[in-house]
């Protein structure tokens, strides 16, 4: 039996569902609701206090990196198997290098944002 590299990508689909489907709604609430309108803290356009807890906190960096590239690959494996399914199925092989390339690109570019900060 030949082996496939397609557990891979459907365990990242899967972790980026999860992390979309769970953790991303209560981002969006506190960040784009609850801080906005103050409900959360005193002084919500306080940048450089985010920034400053951003730069010094590994695990907030680590959190925000599985965050934003879970997702991707979640898009990624999705992206692919819609076009295919459209009828792409010719070029089958370059939907994929290029979706999962795309989100390794996010990723690579993500770690270097983050290890910049």
């Amino acid at each position: 039996m030949a082996k496939s590299n397609e557990p891979i990508w459907w365990s990242l689909f899967s972790a980026g569902g999860m992390v979309a489907a769970m953790i991303l709604p209560v981002l969006i609430i506190i960040t784009g609701i609850l801080v906005p309108f103050g409900l959360v803290d005193d002084d919500p356009l306080n940048f450089e206090r985010i920034y400053t807890a951003l730069s010094q906190s590994y695990l907030i960096k680590l959190i925000l990196f599985i965050v934003i590239t879970l997702p991707l690959f979640h898009w990624a494996h999705r992206f692919r198997f819609t076009l295919v399914d459209v009828g792409l199925k010719s070029v089958s092989t370059l939907i994929s290098i290029l979706c999962y390339g795309g989100a390794i690109a996010g990723t690579i570019i993500a770690a270097i944002i983050f290890l910049r900060i």
